[in-house]
């Protein structure tokens, strides 16, 4: 096996080699983190019963949130440590660091307090109603006090990987979603904890993931070794991060409200079967499409290490290769679910109403597949060379500006398939609005600077 990449090599490698580098690892961890949302709720659904699924869905846009808080701050200091190691500025990736970790801390800390405060009162806003609100609650209460455990993971799998250390960042992955797993058999199917055992099992694995991380950052692997003095916060430095970062924080931002909206909607079209059928779709869009993420996860340090290198024609070639890569796994991926999608909502339940509603949904919302790389890698480019602007807006572009508006005028006259027919249209819409600005970005920056 080839060794891993290091900070250095993100500058040297051949663009094809040194992506697959980084995005095997990313995918795997990818893979194995989604195949845990997968089988977890596989096991909810047969030994709970489908209104837990419902109810995992109801909580998970709340806790993501709150995890994305981290996750937002960890792209945004990675995209400045990627371009300062780019440029041989240690120092400043130090700072970066320890600013990263203090505000993580404090800021999901704040918001637990507030979840736990207003729990009555969120549930039911994000569809926890009727015989959901329950199961939710319970679930909801246990989960959001190891979500901080989760933000402080994913902040420091970003910056793992910033160093060049993808294999490590996929352990980071790895660990918590089998440690969950083997939990969730234990304290669901052996100890019979219903929804308390989901809850436990979830909690535990951040704890675990956040153990590993911390690991990592105190043994000889990482070259961030950060000090007391770093973590005092740096205006200029929080403002980058909070201009970088702001762009994933908007994106969960917008996948929460988007969560709220459609199980409400499906809630008065369909009740509690079309919120379990969104939710096992929910879980097949962060399943199937692993190895697509895996590949923009490993794109973002190249391209921000290259850029603050200043090496414009390996950045050129990097979105180029990303966008070859992925657009032919996410055809096969759209082939495999379009042939498929009766066997794979079986796995989820039996319950005849479900199993009506879910395979076709699945066909619909998968339709756009094959031209998402554009949207995702166009996004990230901009993300990874530090333009929050752009990377905000196209970043938004298909859930903010296309999906919401189409399911609120859509299902007014086409009933629930105006809402699954919102998914292949926002895709195509978003894809291209991301095109062109990419293209333009490619003619008149990169293009320019290379000559």
């Amino acid at each position: 096996m080839a060794k891993e990449a290091t900070a250095n090599d993100l500058g040297t490698e051949p663009i094809g080699k040194l992506l697959v580098k980084q995005a095997v690892p990313a995918s795997i961890g990818i893979l194995v983190m989604s195949l845990n949302i997968l089988v977890d709720t596989i096991f909810v659904g047969n030994w709970i019963g489908p209104n837990a699924i419902a109810a995992i869905n109801v909580v998970l846009p709340v806790s993501f949130f709150i995890a994305a808080l981290g996750m937002s701050i960890g792209i945004g200091g990675s995209s400045i440590i990627s371009r300062a190691l780019g440029a041989q500025e240690k120092g400043k990736a130090l700072t970066t660091f320890g600013n990263q970790i203090t505000l993580t801390l404090v800021v999901t800390v704040v918001m637990v307090i507030l979840g736990v405060y207003y729990v009555d009162g969120i549930i039911p806003s994000f569809g926890g109603k009727g015989a959901i609100f329950e199961p939710a609650k319970i679930y909801y209460t246990v989960v959001l006090y190891g979500v901080p455990f989760l933000a402080l993971c994913m902040m420091g799998n970003t910056v793992i990987r910033a160093e060049g250390k993808p294999k490590f960042a996929m352990y980071a992955m790895l660990i918590p979603s089998v440690g969950n797993l083997i939990l969730d058999v234990l304290l669901i199917n052996v100890l019979d904890l219903g929804m308390l055992g989901a809850a436990w099992a979830t909690t535990a694995s951040y704890m675990l993931c956040f153990a590993f991380v911390f690991w990592f950052f105190c043994s000889n692997n990482s070259i961030l070794k950060v000090s007391f003095s770093h973590f005092k916060l740096n205006l200029n430095i929080v403002k980058e991060i909070g201009a970088i970062g702001f762009v994933t924080l908007a994106r969960q931002a917008v996948v929460s409200i988007t969560y709220l909206f459609m199980n409400n909607i499906l809630f008065d079209l369909g009740g509690e079967s079309s919120i379990t059928a969104y939710a096992i779709v929910g879980r097949m869009l962060m399943f199937a499409l692993f190895p697509v993420f895996g590949i923009t996860q490993g794109f973002l340090p190249i391209a921000g290490y290259n850029y603050g290198a200043k090496k414009y024609d390996r950045v050129k070639l990097s979105i180029k290769t990303a966008i070859i890569y992925a657009s032919l796994l996410a055809t096969i991926i759209f082939v495999v679910l379009m042939v498929f999608p009766d066997a794979i909502t079986r796995l989820f339940t039996n319950d005849k109403a479900v199993l009506e509603q879910t395979p076709n949904a699945m066909r619909w919302v998968f339709a756009a597949t094959p031209i998402i790389a554009i949207q995702l890698i166009g996004a990230a480019y901009f993300q990874a060379v530090g333009k929050a602007i752009p990377a905000l807006l196209l970043t938004l572009s298909r859930q903010g500006f296309f999906f919401i508006p189409l399911i609120f005028i859509l299902p007014k006259y086409y009933g629930e398939w105006g809402v699954w027919a919102a998914f292949p249209i926002s895709d195509l819409l978003s894809t291209l609005v991301t095109a062109y600005f990419l293209n333009r970005e490619v003619k008149q920056n990169l293009n320019a600077k290379a000559e």
